[in-house]
């Protein structure tokens, strides 16, 4: 059953694709800085480049995460949107601060930790826009029907928001800094995070394959209990070398090897419900971003993380590219293609343009995750070279990057493909199919 207020889903999945374009030209703008060291030093200088890439990627998954909760409460409550007008408001207080952040940047206005860049009104303007969500959704779910997909929905998004609150603080002393500022950053996209990302899966699984919800909801449970066991201690892992005492670096390493867990599960969930479902839905390409996601999120956050994870390994491998190989996947894979699914899956729906451009989507998904994969390869494999010159044979760092330029090649190539790809999915979910195009006229 489709409400009148899901629409408001469609001006944050607007907003967020026009920021996930901008994100991936930003980011391509970086690796041709890694290439040709001066392209653009006295414009925009690689850090702001490298800020506007980060930021603009958490503002636009934010922005998803929003307009898949506005989409998907209606259907799990049974229940209008408490207030559409109050969803737009906050819609275009988000996407305003998110713009005065990146013009303040080109300016060099910023506040220099790393992905809390924002000046402090803009911090207090996110917390503004989280509270104005968090009233919207809350007060959805108390009057409808309460599922756990919308609490499980509900419980992450609650999480996220309370979180960014140690973002308004900022400690003096630096290892104490670091310390509360991975409250924020891995608790989000290791933990509260999931759980939206279980949630969403969920919902689309339940669409998809016509599974019994009962049984989604057992598994749902065993992911989240996974996820926040594994993901809370899971913090250690960043506090083995910022000044913290030595037993961190046993819990970082126990329960990081754990984290894996959830992310197999999310697999097992995932290709479990599509074959005892049986369906055959005919949104194919939803069903292949949501099978996607399960099974890139388990490499680029599970396996990839692990890789370097623990802490005799990590002394070697910290601050290298293999972190930005790790982070390049799973970003992808755990939350960039759980946003694009359930775009694909809701935003035919809301246009009425059902079934859309779905082989040009379908294209998009493999040209964009092929060439994601590449760049990890390649970022990897960097990684391995620099830790073995710079970190075991003592090596000069900026004599190091001269020896792996011909892997930041590769990944600026990568980079190039990838958002040939972004704009394939893009223009297949904002632009009508020629057979919709041609029967427009007559529907009217």
């Amino acid at each position: 059953m489709q409400y009148e207020s899901q629409r408001v889903a469609l001006y944050y999945f607007g907003g967020a694709l026009a920021l996930f374009v901008a994100q991936v030209l930003f980011g391509l703008l970086a690796g041709l800085v890694y290439v040709a060291p001066h392209f653009l030093a006295e414009t925009i200088p690689f850090n702001v480049l490298r800020m506007i890439h980060t930021n603009a990627l958490i503002v636009w998954l934010l922005m998803g995460f929003f307009g898949a909760a506005y989409y998907l409460l209606p259907e799990e409550t049974e229940n209008d949107i408490h207030s559409p007008k109050l969803a737009i408001a906050q819609f275009w207080l988000f996407l305003i601060g998110a713009a005065a952040a990146v013009i303040g940047y080109l300016f060099g206005i910023h506040g220099g930790r790393e992905f809390l860049e924002q000046p402090l009104w803009i911090r207090i303007a996110i917390v503004v826009v989280a509270l104005m969500f968090l009233y919207n959704g809350t007060m959805t779910l108390l009057k409808g029907r309460k599922t756990v997909v919308a609490n499980v929905l509900m419980l992450g998004l609650w999480l996220a928001a309370l979180l960014f609150l140690f973002a308004l603080w900022v400690p003096a002393n630096l290892s104490v800094d670091k310390m509360y500022w991975w409250w924020i950053v891995h608790l989000w996209v290791e933990g509260v995070w999931e759980l939206i990302m279980a949630s969403i899966m969920a919902f689309m699984l339940i669409r998809l394959t016509g599974v019994d919800r009962e049984v989604v909801e057992k598994w749902l449970y065993l992911i989240v209990s996974l996820t926040l066991f594994t993901g809370i201690l899971g913090t250690g892992h960043h506090y083995y070398w910022i000044g913290t005492p030595g037993y961190w670096q046993w819990v970082g390493s126990i329960f990081s090897v754990l984290e894996v867990l959830p992310f197999f599960a999310m697999v097992v969930f995932a290709f479990y419900m599509v074959w005892k479902g049986g369906r055959d839905h005919p949104n194919k390409a939803a069903l292949l971003w949501a099978l996607g996601t399960a099974v890139m999120a388990f490499f680029g956050a599970g396996v990839w993380g692990f890789m370097h994870t623990l802490a005799p390994v990590n002394f070697y491998t910290h601050g290298t590219q293999i972190t930005a190989a790790h982070g390049h996947l799973a970003f992808y894979g755990a939350y960039v293609m759980l946003n694009i699914a359930i775009m694909t899956y809701a935003m035919p729906n809301l246009l009425k343009r059902a079934p859309y451009n779905q082989v040009l989507n379908m294209w998009g998904f493999w040209v964009t995750t092929a060439a994601m994969a590449f760049m990890t390869f390649t970022l990897t494999f960097a990684g391995v070279v620099q830790t073995h010159l710079q970190r075991v044979m003592g090596m000069d760092y900026m004599q190091v990057q001269q020896e792996i330029e011909l892997f930041y090649m590769y990944r600026l190539g990568a980079g190039a493909v990838v958002v040939i790809g972004v704009l394939l999915i893009v223009y297949s979910l904002v632009v009508p199919g020629r057979r919709q195009a041609a029967e427009a006229p007559a529907a009217e």
